[in-house]
């Protein structure tokens, strides 16, 4: 808020007073408290009336050769009467007046004070105070002072008021903006007020506001009505908004904004944040939109809807730690439509969770209350049969756990005088899992495949590790075991999963082998553009995995989460690695790295678990590769490289890389450059997807390019854009491009954004104040720099 900008006599300074136009002496801090000492050329007494002159015996005039100075003012004047007694000064010609517990000062034409009861008033008044720097992200920051200037000013106390004057914290004379107004009340270390003050930037007035509040409080919390905005929006049309701020009590405040879409309805945005006590703090964040109806459509589409987000953690004590996160949202068609961001509209998944912890000694306990909706698709419009109607039905994977208790234990010596290592996994909850079953082309809802509400699932999962050492040669077997019991199981009737309430239990055994092979390397001394000399390491490593007890039962185990992916396998990983690292003075970095994997399946239908014609996903195959790769029997995984270079400072590649050889190419890449050199910034990158169909994943090829210059606190000008390009669709996805010009004690920034999922797109505007913060519709988080 502007109204922050009459923080100019904040008394909580913590920076060094700047110079002033006319220096001053420094405060004498061997003066007592409450003694003052005189200073003239030429002085006259009359009781306790003191009279100092600047003016020697011969004439002339010596600026500033008269003072009265305490322990904290500082008086100086051509001519100057004080009276001890009372306290009564008046001074003339050339008045400077110094506080030095305020860390302010002024300089005037005339003034009368009193130094007992601290009044006065002050005339052609000009002055200037410390600021306090505020370093939050995103905040543009200044060493300059508060500056302000007016007719006379008066003070009362710890009451100061200026009379037709403004406020700027710019370099004079020509500041980049002032508040103007025809008075200014401010309490230090209290709050500021300003009457009929009009805002100008560039001498340009921008508003009027007939009040401003501003707290000047070290923890700023005033209720009270928010700067209007305006805009405007592709989808929406002329957007206006208004807001209002509510500091509830000490520990909790509230935002609401409402923006008025002309031609669609209002949205309303609703933050609450708390903070009860120390270690305990939560927030959360309500966006709702009352849709009127998408112009141009017959019947008319309306997307109402709410999303929600929270978030908050405390601690508890005893090494108790308690952290939350709720994700909701009314569908997933109203998020697509009205969300600015890419990330949003793109996303279909939707966490949340709470849970409670507790690490001690090398053990951990979580207890955990979670829900997982996974869209499948943005939904479905089914036709009933019988009266025609259409009914939309969310096509949508919802998982709960109500709750899961998780207990574990890492590595502990198992005997003294053996190489054996125990630990543990287990888990104890109750879930459920829901979901639609339509049927092939979409239109019939057939079926909802739905466990219990309080389904039952019990895992325990211990290990026995050993290590075994020959020179550089290294072996680290493990035994594992995996007994899971289901409350629950599943199985096909006619062609359809559905949930049948058997107990089942799973028992896996499971052996793997670590072999840590002797790592290559070579010094090369050669000074080169890497550095002053270079060192060449090959890390080959292979680890052979068995794990047996599952078989074709594999389909009867209900899918929550990675814990029901097991499947009997025999496989063997083999990796290799090239490094090369750069000594560069005293400095050692990593410039090349090179890792290629892959997985040998001696198994290849994984104990009759893999289903041909689909997709498959077992742990043994989600470990290695991102992409599930798995629609029929399979040999051998497809080779996975992994390539990092940083050849100088600020230039980073790296590609990423699935090749397949029964494609005989590579199925998935994803490729970045990234560069940064003072000011200037740029990356680009490539992602494509390749799959066979029976997979069920759709094929992609995304670029995304950003190129910038400069920074939040850079002075002048700086520029970025950001921009999606979908090559498969040949459509651009995204793009934003801000332009932000900075002065020595404000900025204004300009952003476009375009978002084509949602086909949403319209400009954003921020001013922002140095070292008070800014205002507009262009968020922190909106941003690009």
């Amino acid at each position: 808020m502007l109204a922050a900008l009459v923080l100019a006599t904040d008394v909580r300074a913590q920076t060094k007073l700047a110079s002033p136009a006319v220096p001053g002496p420094p405060p004498h801090e061997s003066i007592p408290v409450g003694h003052w000492e005189i200073g003239a050329l030429r002085q006259e007494s009359a009781g306790k009336l003191r009279k100092l002159h600047s003016t020697p015996e011969g004439g002339g005039e010596v600026p500033y050769q008269a003072w009265v100075e305490s322990s904290t003012l500082l008086f100086r004047a051509d001519e100057m009467d004080w009276d001890e007694d009372t306290g009564d000064m008046h001074a003339s010609g050339h008045v400077y007046f110094h506080d030095f517990r305020e860390q302010h000062e002024m300089w005037c034409d005339h003034l009368e004070y009193n130094t007992d009861s601290e009044t006065g008033k002050f005339y052609k008044v000009r002055g200037q105070t410390v600021p306090r720097l505020s370093t939050r992200p995103g905040v543009l920051t200044t060493t300059s002072p508060f500056y302000f200037q007016g007719e006379w000013a008066e003070r009362n106390g710890d009451l100061y008021t200026l009379h037709d004057g403004f406020v700027t914290n710019c370099k004079m004379p020509s500041p980049w903006w002032r508040m103007k107004g025809p008075r200014f009340v401010i309490e230090p270390g209290q709050k500021a007020l300003s009457y009929k003050t009009f805002f100008l930037l560039a001498g340009v007035p921008l508003f009027f506001a007939p009040y401003f509040y501003h707290s000047l409080e070290a923890e700023p919390r005033k209720s009270g009505f928010l700067l209007p905005s305006i805009g405007n929006s592709t989808k929406g049309g002329i957007l206006l908004g208004a807001g209002y701020y509510w500091a509830i009590n000490r520990s909790h405040d509230l935002t609401y904004r409402v923006q008025w879409y002309t031609s669609r309805g209002f949205a309303h945005h609703l933050d609450f944040r708390g903070k009860p006590r120390e270690g305990t703090e939560y927030s959360a964040l309500v966006y709702g939109v009352q849709d009127n109806g998408k112009p141009g459509t017959d019947p008319v589409q309306k997307y109402s809807g709410i999303s929600l987000y929270a978030i908050g953690r405390s601690d508890l004590g005893d090494g108790w730690t308690a952290h939350g996160e709720a994700n909701y949202i009314t569908s997933l068609r109203f998020r697509q439509e009205w969300t600015n961001s890419y990330n949003e509209a793109v996303g279909s998944e939707m966490h949340s969770v709470a849970f409670l912890n507790k690490d001690w000694d090398g053990y951990t306990f979580n207890g955990i209350f979670s829900r997982l909706e996974n869209f499948q698709s943005v939904e479905k419009q089914i036709v009933n049969p019988d009266t025609g109607a259409v009914q939309t039905v969310p096509d949508v994977v919802q998982i709960r756990k109500l709750p899961e208790a998780e207990f574990s234990g890492r590595d502990r010596r198992f005997l003294r005088k053996l190489p054996l290592w125990f630990s543990f996994d287990s888990a104890a909850g109750l879930l459920s899992r829901s979901q639609p079953v339509f049927s092939s082309d979409g239109t019939q809802l057939i079926d909802r495949f739905q466990t219990g509400p309080l389904m039952t699932r019990v895992n325990l999962a211990p290990r026995l590790t050993g290590v075994l050492h020959f020179g550089d040669f290294h072996l680290i077997p493990t035994l594992g075991i995996h007994e899971t019991y289901y409350s629950e199981s599943q199985a096909l009737n006619n062609g359809l999963y559905r949930v049948i309430g058997t107990d089942l239990v799973r028992s896996a055994r499971e052996f793997s082998l670590d072999m840590i092979f002797p790592s290559l390397s070579r010094v090369y001394q050669k000074k080169t553009f890497l550095g002053d000399k270079l060192k060449h390491v090959m890390e080959p490593r292979a680890t052979y995995h068995y794990l047996t007890g599952i078989g074709d039962e594999f389909d009867r185990f209900i899918r929550f989460d990675e814990t029901d992916l097991l499947a009997n396998s025999n496989d063997l990983l083999l990796s290799f690695t090239n490094r090369i690292y750069a000594k560069r003075g005293d400095n050692v970095q990593e410039v090349f790295t090179w890792e290629l994997k892959q997985k040998r399946y001696f198994d290849p239908t994984f104990g009759g678990a893999l289903v041909e014609g689909q997709r498959n996903v077992f742990d043994s195959t989600a470990d290695l590769a991102a992409y599930a790769f798995v629609a029929g029997p399979r040999g051998e995984s497809p080779i996975v490289s992994s390539l990092r270079v940083s050849p100088v400072g600020g230039v980073g590649f790296r590609w990423q890389t699935d090749y397949d050889p029964r494609m005989n190419g590579i199925v998935n890449s994803t490729l970045g450059i990234d560069y940064r050199w003072k000011k200037y910034f740029a990356s680009a990158s490539n992602s494509q997807v390749h799959v066979d169909p029976a997979l069920g994943t759709p094929s992609a090829d995304q670029y995304r390019v950003r190129v910038g210059y400069g920074n939040t606190n850079s002075r002048g000008l700086s520029a970025a854009v950001d921009a999606i390009y979908d090559y498969r669709t040949r459509t651009l996805d995204y793009t934003t491009t801000q332009a932000t010009y900075n002065t020595d004690c404000c900025g204004l920034s300009v952003q476009y954004y375009w978002n084509g999922i949602s086909n949403l797109g319209g400009f954003r505007v921020a001013l922002s104040i140095a070292n008070i913060g800014s205002f507009g519709t262009l968020t922190r988080q909106e941003r690009l720099f």
